[in-house]
């Protein structure tokens, strides 16, 4: 294999076309479409599924991917040692995070030093976000679960809290505060399991030998407020996150303590790449205030 081979792999997977990869590289795509099928052909292996004009990478191509990251990775942090402290200007960073409202002010501080900046932001529970940061997915994720993971470099941001809501006309509505039990023989709306949320109200619940009604579970934030607006049950969110929203009334849990740590977190190996690290940077920056 060549270097030219690798670098043309690399582009059409965190590209996800070739036509993409053509616009952000200024290649050629027949060029870059040349360069991975020489590498196929080589090693006797298929290492994307083309779908229209889209490509996926096999389960080769994404172990592949993974490599072909660190391999990058490094020359990027070589470059970035050899050229010293260069002002940002462009570059593209994958975020993760188990919420937007805490990763989008970052990602606007970033972009405001460097407009070149592009991002891709995925948003997921932050046992997924954990997954994708140590699958080379996400180049720095912002969650709230600790890591003790020596592959990991992680940055303590802030403290928030797990709160109740209720829609404005529930019986708890006139209460800003209830205790633990409140919750016995309740219905309750909660996100899917992974989420921190959940975890935190859980293990409170258990310790406390509270006992739910009935658990409904949705995927996403958004359809757990649909979910508790429509009556379906009580509600849990990080106190940040609720907003201000007339539809609901926020309920503190009085007797259990729900706070929670949100981190900042990339690879280790990462850490001293320059966007990583000026992303890590804003990150603390931003939290200190």
């Amino acid at each position: 294999m060549t270097p030219t081979q690798l670098r043309a792999f690399h582009l059409v997977a965190e590209s996800g076309s070739f036509s993409a990869a053509a616009r952000a590289s200024g290649l050629s795509q027949p060029n870059l479409s040349s360069q991975v099928t020489a590498l196929e052909q080589r090693y006797g292996v298929r290492l994307f599924d083309r779908r229209g004009r889209t490509v996926v990478p096999t389960e080769t191509g994404r172990q592949l991917h993974g490599i072909t990251t660190r391999l990058f990775a490094v020359q990027d942090e070589a470059r970035a040692l050899l050229a010293g402290e260069q002002a940002l200007t462009r570059g593209h960073l994958r975020i993760a995070a188990d919420s937007a409202h805490h990763v989008v002010p970052i990602m606007a501080a970033l972009r405001t030093r460097a407009e070149g900046l592009t991002f891709a932001l995925a948003i997921d529970n932050s046992a997924v976000v954990l997954e994708r940061v140590l699958r080379h997915e996400a180049d720095v994720a912002v969650m709230a679960k600790s890591v003790s993971d020596p592959r990991l470099h992680a940055v303590r941001l802030r403290t928030d809290r797990v709160v109740l809501f209720v829609p404005a006309g529930h019986p708890l509505a006139r209460r800003r505060s209830a205790p633990l039990r409140a919750l016995a023989g309740q219905s309750l709306v909660l996100r899917e399991r992974g989420s921190i949320t959940r975890e935190v109200l859980e293990q409170a619940m258990a310790a406390a030998e509270v006992r739910p009604d009935a658990i409904v579970e949705v995927q996403t934030r958004e359809g757990v407020r649909e979910a508790v607006a429509a009556g379906f049950g009580i509600g849990a969110v990080f106190a940040a996150e609720l907003g201000e929203d007339r539809r609901f009334r926020p309920v503190a849990v009085a007797d259990a303590n729900l706070d929670v740590a949100e981190y900042a977190v990339c690879l280790q190996e990462r850490r001293r790449v320059a966007l990583v690290r000026a992303f890590m940077d804003e990150a603390v920056r931003l939290a200190a205030g």
